[in-house]
């Protein structure tokens, strides 16, 4: 008999926890627990079942206890919880179909996931009120759906769950309301993106609600006409209708386990592990998202809940327990998803992360067609870099766009993973032919932005820092002048209340109407012209001048700014 190795939690981790544990050894008796009534399944793609792009229930389902015992010599228990750990005694006292037992282990590797936060509101068990993380969770929703053809859905929470089951529900005809508590959607991004993520749900359709709370979820009237459905009530007292209600407002690591049984707690909340993925008992190790693991960048302990650490971490707990000596270097929480026609995606640190990480943060934004602009079909995308002014290291990325944005942020997550500058990005040697990229990829335009902030040629802000700057002259701070070198007809359109108006082309020729004696914060629409007229200014003796990088476009999603039209 070989070493008894016992796994706690199935899905991502746990799952491969165990097939990797017997491609390491054929003599390891391997016993799997789970708690639902699935080894193994697509978590990730349950909204796109509910949505239909997934046509087929058996596609979420990545292999059963039969398959698993067949292919891999494994002894899955579904339906069977895991109610305590003796660690003294090396074994689980389990419970399922057929009663409680103990099973006994050398090694024991703890992979429970977490649970959504189900908060206790009024009318939270209603029959038309629902959470999305199992297979029977998107079995309940897709029978509710069907049987009882809600015209309206409401989804508390606007991260990634909620946000994909938004586009589900509207693509199944519902019309669907995001109520999410914080300020923006999103929030794991900057706050721009969450308003450029909110503008494409809104343009589909789907009506985004921020900075207010549910508070309680209200049953249809007595008597209603079918047509008539539930309400939700938020925090200000407003109404939203809501025919089935999502609660997607975050996920707890699921620690009861291991807390019982003594094992340490990290700072983050997370279950507490090694480089080695052990936990404080050195017979336990622990994998995916119930445990903390070391932020690459800012080198923090956090949780970082994805299906691609997950997996990793898996497939190295169970190499460890069978005597390798793998190490886990940590997460950057690379992750991407989809709404609608658009796709966001980042990795590393967000500005507001980097600033909180206490670095010395500067960022650079560009607006860029995803392949050559002179190539028919580019869709513009929006790529934020954060970088570390004192090093030029490269901190983390943001993106926004229709296409080719999974594959900047790819490239930037492999560079932030090796520790990559700015210097080092503006030489990347990326593919390029026309329909894919341009000459100068997005990722190298950039990095260059960020070249010359750092040298001092051509110093950029964000729209955020520009506002800041208004404020503070506002108050009687340092004079600024904010000069719009677009065009007239774009001026008209839209522009920042009392900026001057001076065409790039004509700003050679009007340099007595710029004054000298204040800060002059330039920006056209995405951020070249003004970089040409920064460079114009400079060499006509301007010293104070800033370009607003990411342009007009930056400063509508910061949102943060008095506009007018002409």
């Amino acid at each position: 008999m070989g070493e008894r190795i016992v796994i706690v939690g199935g899905v991502a981790g746990g799952a491969t926890a165990a097939a990797r544990a017997r491609r390491i050894s054929e003599k390891a008796e391997i016993t799997l627990v789970e708690r639902g009534p699935y080894v193994s399944f697509a978590n990730c793609g349950l909204p796109y079942y509910i949505s239909g792009a997934i046509a087929k229930r058996s596609k979420l389902l990545l292999q059963t206890p039969e398959g698993f015992d067949a292919r891999y010599g494994v002894k899955v228990l579904v339906d069977t919880e895991a109610m305590e750990i003796d660690r003294a005694g090396k074994r689980v006292r389990v419970k399922g179909p057929e009663g409680g037992s103990w099973i006994e282990y050398d090694k024991l590797i703890l992979a429970q996931g977490g649970n959504p936060v189900m908060p206790p509101l009024p009318g939270a068990d209603s029959p038309n009120v629902f959470k999305l993380w199992t297979v029977p969770d998107v079995d309940r929703i897709k029978a509710y759906l069907e049987s009882a053809a809600p015209a309206s859905a409401l989804i508390a929470g606007g991260g990634f769950i909620g946000l994909e089951m938004a586009e589900a529900f509207r693509e199944r005809g519902v019309t669907t309301t995001v109520v999410e508590l914080l300020p923006r959607i999103m929030s794991t991004m900057d706050p721009e993106f969450g308003t450029m993520i909110a503008a494409k749900l809104e343009e589909k359709g789907v009506r985004v609600i921020t900075g207010l709370g549910l508070k309680a979820i209200l049953p249809a009237t007595a008597g209603a006409t079918a047509s008539a459905e539930g309400k939700a009530e938020l925090s200000d007292g407003s109404l939203v209708d809501a025919g089935i209600v999502l609660l997607s407002i975050g996920v707890r690591p699921e620690l009861a386990l291991a807390k019982a049984a003594g094992l340490a707690i990290g700072p983050s909340g997370g279950l507490e592990v090694d480089e080695e993925l052990r936990t404080s008992d050195t017979s336990i190790w622990a994998a995916g998202d119930m445990v903390e693991v070391v932020h690459k960048v800012s080198g923090r302990k956090v949780r970082v809940p994805l299906a691609g650490p997950a997996n990793r971490q898996g497939r190295i707990a169970a190499s460890n327990a069978l005597g390798m000596h793998m190490k886990y270097h940590g997460a950057l929480g690379t992750s991407v998803f989809k709404a609608f026609d658009g796709v966001a995606a980042s990795t590393g640190l967000s500005e507001k992360a980097a600033r909180e990480a206490g670095f010395d943060v500067g960022a650079a934004v560009i607006y860029k067609d995803h392949h050559a602009s002179y190539y028919p079909g580019g869709k513009e995308l929006c790529l934020k870099l954060v970088y570390d002014r004192k090093s030029a290291r490269l901190l983390g990325a943001q993106a926004f766009g229709g296409e080719g944005v999974e594959k900047r942020i790819d490239v930037l997550a492999t560079a932030l993973h090796g520790k990559m500058t700015l210097d080092d990005l503006a030489e990347l040697d990326l593919a390029y032919a026309p329909p894919f990229s341009s000459a100068n990829d997005p990722v190298n335009l950039v990095a260059f932005i960020g070249q010359n902030d750092l040298s001092g040629y051509a110093p950029t802000e964000t729209a955020a820092a520009l506002t800041a700057a208004l404020a503070s002259a506002a108050a009687g701070g340092p004079p600024a002048l904010v000069l719009d070198v677009r065009n007239r007809n774009e001026y008209e359109e839209g522009h920042i209340a009392g900026s001057l108006n001076l065409p790039l082309d004509e700003l050679r020729f009007s340099l007595d109407e710029v004054p000298k004696n204040m800060g002059i914060h330039v920006h056209c629409r995405s951020g070249f012209r003004s970089h040409l007229a920064l460079r114009i200014l400079k060499e006509n003796g301007y010293a104070d001048v800033v370009n607003v990088t990411g342009g007009f476009l930056a400063v509508l999603a910061d949102g943060g700014f008095d506009l007018e039209q002409e």
